[in-house]
């Protein structure tokens, strides 16, 4: 970019005039200066590209759930979805009087080891009990797919609007759950859409199960 080009420049004038010292300081302050430019505008990107997704994600957008699912970096923007969406539900709970401080921890705890469960027993059902022949996944791609399917849990915040908050969820939780199954079609390359409904209530039964359990280990 510019900023290459003039420092290099301006490195080279030094030389001309002698000042080897000079210039080298000069060199390495303007790629310092160029290389933190480059991060900033990298992470501004990362930033777009991670709210793009999570729009798209609740959109239903099934091209985003491509992108997410063969996008191995994207793994801990999932998880960060996980926990945004998370933190939504307790600062819903507290609005409406049923939760706490302690309710915040627990329930970032709750759904990450719901997150991971789920993605490896959607993982085992999809691809060893009920896959169809097109079929190729790993828990990674799970993992991502319905990490990002909880993007429409970040509105529970408004589970705390007096009168109409419990409404509010009970449409949000409908929401979650056509996602989950976009998510689980997408990354399972199901064609059947009835198909995806059924692992995903099988699923969500039995990571329920042990995420209970896990929970209760932790936290005892």
């Amino acid at each position: 970019g510019y900023g290459s080009r003039g420092c290099a420049a301006s490195h080279a004038r030094a030389l001309r005039r002698g000042r080897h010292s000079t210039s080298s300081i000069l060199l390495i302050f303007c790629l310092g200066y160029h290389d933190r430019r480059e991060r900033l505008r990298l992470r501004r990107y990362e930033l777009a590209s991670f709210t793009e997704r999570m729009i798209g994600a609740a959109k239903l957008d099934v091209h985003v759930y491509e992108e997410v699912e063969t996008d191995t970096g994207a793994t801990s923007q999932a998880m960060g979805v996980v926990l945004l969406a998370s933190l939504a539900g307790g600062i819903g709970a507290v609005g409406l009087g049923t939760g706490g401080l302690g309710s915040f921890i627990i329930g970032a705890i709750a759904a990450l080891i719901g997150w991971v469960s789920w993605a490896f027993v959607t993982y085992i059902i999809g691809t060893r009990l009920l896959p169809e022949p097109q079929t190729r996944a790993d828990v990674g791609e799970l993992m991502r797919t319905l990490g990002f399917a909880q993007s429409p849990g970040l509105l529970r915040i408004f589970g705390s609007l007096p009168g109409v908050g419990p409404v509010v969820l009970g449409l949000i939780q409908i929401w979650l759950l056509i996602a989950m199954v976009v998510a689980v079609r997408q990354a399972l390359d199901y064609h059947s859409t009835f198909r995806a409904v059924g692992v995903c209530l099988v699923g969500w039964v039995l990571a329920t199960v042990i995420s209970v359990v896990l929970l209760l280990f932790v936290t005892t």
